[in-house]
């Protein structure tokens, strides 16, 4: 199935996500396409992607005939108080400049001409938006307007930025991505936002980050009735009130799993006591 965002860029409602894979990186990026992801998300950010290895698995596949067009890549730019001392950027030079340099070496590493989505990774004030952050994104908007990439985003973005953003700014995001907690009714605030300006949202650690929804008897008891795993009908519930889910599964077993999350309808009392199963 195939999303659209406001600008009705097209994007795949299933998003296989790099982090934390370092030296697996390659081969899980090999498995997952085989397995029947097509989006694939990284960040320029060495402490915990592996942009590079993403690339070579991209050079593997386009010798198997599959062609970068057919996949959609999403990269981050990420702030220097996000990195170690491998930034892929001059740290002294303004952040016009390192978001240029940081945008041209995650092309490097991709071996391509072009990204399907370039992301802010984080906003640099913990509350609102400040000067720093509208540098920033004003040098992304900069490479939507090029067509070096067909849409940009944010993560880790709180409602009241996101709000900020989609007021002030010259282009509003087309996506965002955020860790998305039950606890916290699974992001709310956040995604009724993206709701009204037509974002898609990407919704990462739906698995990591909520354990105990994961063993409540009642999600067991959906999947039982599905014949399907409690992830499985997580990621259904995402997918059915608007997000986009990413997995970084090592398992090609769960991979496949995963992308079967879409072959069953929860039904709207699933789906109201899964909602609210954390608060």
């Amino acid at each position: 199935m195939i999303l659209k965002a406001y600008n009705n860029a097209p994007i795949p409602s299933w998003m296989y996500g790099t982090a934390w894979k370092k030296d697996a990186t390659t081969q899980l990026v090999l498995q997952a396409v085989a397995a029947g992801f097509t989006a694939i998300d990284t960040a320029n950010q060495l402490i915990h992607y592996q942009e590079a290895l993403v690339g070579d698995a991209l050079q593997a596949l386009a010798k198997q005939g599959i062609k970068r067009e057919s996949l959609f890549l999403q990269t981050k730019f990420t702030s220097v108080n996000g990195q170690d001392h491998r930034t892929p950027y001059d740290v002294k030079a303004d952040l016009t400049t390192q978001v240029k340099q940081s945008f041209d070496s995650s092309l490097a590493h991709l071996h391509t001409d072009h990204l399907d989505s370039y992301v802010l990774h984080g906003p640099y004030s913990r509350y609102g938006l400040g000067a720093a952050d509208w540098e920033v994104w004003a040098a992304i908007e900069g490479f939507y307007e090029s067509g070096k990439t067909k849409m940009i985003g944010i993560s880790n973005v709180t409602a009241e930025q996101l709000a900020l953003l989609c007021e002030r700014a010259k282009h509003k995001p087309m996506v965002v991505q955020n860790r998305c907690y039950a606890a916290l009714g699974w992001d709310k605030d956040v995604r009724e936002i993206c709701r009204t300006h037509r974002i898609i949202y990407q919704g990462f650690s739906l698995l990591t980050a909520n354990q105990g929804v994961l063993v409540e008897p009642e999600v067991r008891a959906i999947a039982q009735r599905f014949k399907t795993g409690v992830a499985q009908v997580i990621f259904r519930f995402a997918m059915q009130i608007g997000m986009l889910p990413l997995t970084g599964t090592t398992s090609p077993q769960h991979m496949k799993e995963d992308l079967q999350s879409d072959q069953f309808t929860l039904t709207t009392e699933d789906i109201q006591m899964i909602e609210t199963i954390g608060l």
